[in-house]
């Protein structure tokens, strides 16, 4: 993979990452959010996806210093940690059928409820800034990498 083709991939898991974020937002407006249009998990998001795969690999940059993708992991984490507490808000678990299994049903929230998940929601916007921010970091020390130290990493 060539270093643009790198670059294009960063930007577009930093706008999964958006798009997700904006996702939780619509849930706490009242919107209709399908629930797996929200993953919980931080390894099912298009983000955790791009990150445990390709992402990986520029931990080999040369200008890359190791704490960068730990941190970017850590900020993740923390993402879905604190959506996990919305998920909870707005889904309830219940077991149903014959096996038991485990199904989310949305449901109806009381206004206390959707404040809470507003204060949630203030937490996860500060993550958010802080792992754009170590993203567009790590964009940077892309940039200054020649294209053929990309192309090996890959």
């Amino acid at each position: 993979m060539d270093k643009q083709q790198t670059l294009e991939h960063l930007r577009a898991a930093k706008a999964s990452h958006l798009e997700w974020t904006q996702h939780a937002k619509f849930l706490i407006r009242g919107m209709n959010i399908e629930e797996k249009a929200i993953p919980v998990n931080s390894m099912d998001c298009n983000f955790g996806k791009w990150f445990y795969k390709e992402g990986q690999k520029l931990n080999g940059l040369p200008n890359n210093p190791a704490e960068c993708m730990s941190e970017i992991e850590q900020l993740h984490f923390q993402l879905h940690d604190v959506y996990f507490n919305i998920y909870n808000i707005y889904y309830t678990k219940q077991k149903k059928g014959f096996l038991s299994k485990i199904f989310g049903d949305k449901r109806e929230v009381s206004a206390q409820d959707v404040k809470m998940a507003e204060k949630y929601f203030e937490e996860l916007e500060v993550i958010s800034k802080k792992l754009i921010e170590e993203l567009n970091r790590l964009e940077r020390r892309l940039l200054a990498v020649p294209d053929k130290k990309i192309e090996e990493l890959f």
